[in-house]
């Protein structure tokens, strides 16, 4: 079942995907900002809770991204593995991975090019430093 919501305000569309294989695949369109944070935080939140997550998010689909993003990014992998989930990325714009990779994330949180490449990861939970 997905889940999607529509700010009439700022034309933010925020999704939450059904699962796929047993995990759940989040993606949220558009930008990932300081304003688009706080509306897209409870989805995310929703997405990675429960015992033993396993959880993909998908920026395919994402436009920009700032500092916000990373710490919604940050904080799933930290809720995920908390509960000994399993986390995986899926990112291809050169920018978002520009930014990834200069921050250290892209370790912890290795970028996949293709959801299906995400899915077909070993159970393993994410990278380390």
């Amino acid at each position: 079942m997905s889940s999607c919501s529509t700010n009439p305000r700022r034309a933010v569309r925020i999704c939450a995907h059904a699962r796929r294989a047993g995990t759940r695949c989040w993606s949220s369109p558009g930008e990932i900002d300081i304003a688009a944070a706080v509306e897209i935080q409870p989805s995310l939140d929703a997405a990675t809770e429960g015992p033993a997550p396993r959880v993909v998010i998908d920026l395919t689909d994402i436009e920009f991204f700032d500092c916000s993003g990373l710490r919604l990014l940050y904080r799933a992998r930290r809720r995920v593995l908390d509960h000994d989930g399993r986390i995986h990325l899926v990112c291809t714009h050169p920018l978002t991975l520009r930014v990834l990779r200069l921050t250290g994330l892209g370790k912890l949180l290795p970028p996949q090019a293709t959801l299906e490449a995400a899915l077909a990861l070993p159970e393993a939970a994410s990278g380390t430093l």
